[in-house]
């Protein structure tokens, strides 16, 4: 079955100071052990804030790298998953449903894509 990497891209800027509540924790919790339990979930994270990241950048045959908060950037990426579906649909079927289980101030898009095996 193919594997599927969802990239939760989030508007630092905008996100509640206070981060996730209690009950979203709780909703989240319950959706990926289904999720896990189902063989649908491999793997699940958040990311620390592009405060505490490095961007590597290959240009012109250098390396640079900047440390962040990188300012330039809206939207960034504050989370991934790692699916496992029988196809692109089912993997955004439960990505629908993830989203779901947030309140409605949170701004937040997700982005599937397949990963490409061999």
């Amino acid at each position: 079955m193919p594997r599927y990497l969802t990239m939760i891209r989030i508007d630092e800027q905008n996100a509640p100071a206070e981060g996730p509540s209690p009950e979203l924790m709780e909703r989240m919790g319950a959706l990926i052990e289904e999720a896990t339990k189902s063989g649908v979930m491999l793997e699940t994270a958040g990311l620390t804030p592009t405060s505490a990241g490095t961007r590597v950048t290959w240009s012109g045959g250098k390396i640079t790298c900047t440390d962040g908060p990188f300012t330039e950037s809206k939207e960034v990426i504050g989370g991934y998953a790692i699916l496992q579906a029988k196809d692109k649909a089912e993997a955004v079927e439960w990505t629908k449903r993830f989203l779901r289980t947030h309140e409605e101030y949170w701004t937040m898009t997700i982005e599937v894509r397949e990963i490409e095996e061999g």
